[in-house]
């Protein structure tokens, strides 16, 4: 299913349209998520005419109800079929982290699907933000480390959840007041945080609680619920307002089972009248 959404954040420059389209926890695995079925979502996606494409995290399975694995190499090589003028831009979710058990005992990346990722071309954004341009305007992509990535394990000397996230420290790279900010973060929690210096926020990690009944899901994985389920969110914020934008995603976790939220690629149009 294709996903769309027209957005005019607040402070959005006049004349800058951009398309995006998004792709989120895509969970390979046999049968559900194969690389052929990779394959074809990245077809379907190159045909949108997106000016960036953004993976928001989460490349390996979710769930043991799998009848065969898909190596990070066959994910990583059906991705890299995936074409954009201003490139392919991807964060880590925390599956990946969680699936690493290597990154888990020394207690940072890279993860294997980070490596799998940079070794097809496509650039992983860990607390980073770049400067973009489109049509002599410029603006900025920034890409969230994930929040929950180290799990609670006393054997490795850590009594709590570790994110692997830094909001300000991404933040203040962005080193132009005019220019919008597009950031990429896998769980929308952070979005609570978020400035209204950022013009857009994308997340994943939800599935859109996987189960969804008339726009209400029992089960959401977010300290938050329902509020940061699924689709567009737009709170305000000191000097102004902030936009989010929470994918449903491809695969499925726990459980291989979706009610009422298919799987989607987003396609969202910034700016456009």
């Amino acid at each position: 299913m294709i996903t769309r959404y027209r957005i005019a954040p607040v402070r959005w420059p006049r004349g800058l349209s951009l398309r995006l389209a998004i792709l989120s926890d895509i969970h390979a695995c046999e049968p559900w998520v194969s690389a052929p079925r990779i394959r074809s979502i990245v077809e379907q996606t190159n045909a949108l005419g997106a000016d960036l494409i953004l993976l928001l995290g989460d490349y390996s399975k979710g769930h043991r109800w799998t009848t065969g694995e898909v190596h990070s190499a066959e994910w990583s090589a059906a991705l890299s079929g995936l074409k954009a003028p201003f490139g392919v831009h991807a964060v880590l979710g925390n599956h990946d982290w969680w699936d690493d058990l290597t990154a888990q005992k020394r207690g940072h990346g890279p993860t294997y699907g980070q490596r799998a990722l940079e070794a097809v071309g496509i650039r992983v954004h860990e607390n980073r933000a770049i400067r973009l341009q489109k049509d002599d305007q410029a603006f900025w992509l920034a890409g969230l480390g994930d929040q929950i990535a180290l799990l609670p394990y006393r054997r490795y000397g850590r009594s709590r959840w570790q994110g692997m996230d830094d909001l300000p420290g991404t933040l203040a790279q962005i080193d132009d007041d005019g220019a919008p900010v597009i950031l990429m973060a896998h769980e929308p929690d952070i979005f609570s945080s978020v400035p209204s210096r950022v013009s857009l926020t994308v997340s994943g990690h939800t599935h859109g609680g996987q189960v969804r009944f008339l726009g209400w899901s029992p089960v959401v994985p977010s300290r938050h619920g329902n509020r940061y389920a699924y689709g567009h969110i737009r709170e305000h914020r000191t000097g102004g307002s902030a936009d989010l934008i929470v994918s449903g995603g491809i695969g499925e976790s726990i459980m291989p089972i979706r009610f009422g939220v298919p799987p989607e690629v987003v396609v969202v149009d910034l700016g456009a009248g």
